[in-house]
């Protein structure tokens, strides 16, 4: 059974930054491409960035482009998304997924596990 457990969101002031962090675990000698979906109320879920299962390649969605930055532990499957300059309109629930040996990818149908979500809120 494959966990996916998220953490690092909060309330912060417009400007600032925050750092999520997601471990995927329960399946022995697994990589994990892992990615980031981010979903505010009455929106649809969206991609933000992801990160391939060997770190070699990543990806962002534009409007986080220069800001965010996906980074992972290639021992562990875990990774992190570092939010800077942070604008209201990043309030969301953001989603870790995951995909056995995958790509960096952007489509929420690739991966095979997701998250329960971490809260993150900007304020102006």
């Amino acid at each position: 059974q494959v966990r996916i457990v998220e953490s690092g969101g909060g309330l912060v002031q417009a400007g600032g930054s925050l750092r999520l962090s997601c471990t995927a675990s329960g399946r022995t000698g697994v990589r994990f491409a892992m990615g980031w979906f981010r979903q505010a109320p009455g929106k649809e879920r969206e991609f933000v960035a992801a990160i391939s299962w060997n770190g070699a390649d990543t990806v962002y969605q534009d409007s986080v482009k220069g800001r965010f930055t996906i980074s992972r532990e290639n021992a562990e499957n875990t990774q992190y998304l570092h939010m800077n300059n942070l604008k209201p309109e990043d309030t969301a629930v953001y989603i870790c997924a995951a995909d056995e040996f995958g790509p960096a990818n952007l489509y929420r149908k690739e991966y095979d596990y997701m998250g329960q979500g971490t809260q993150v809120t900007v304020s102006s």
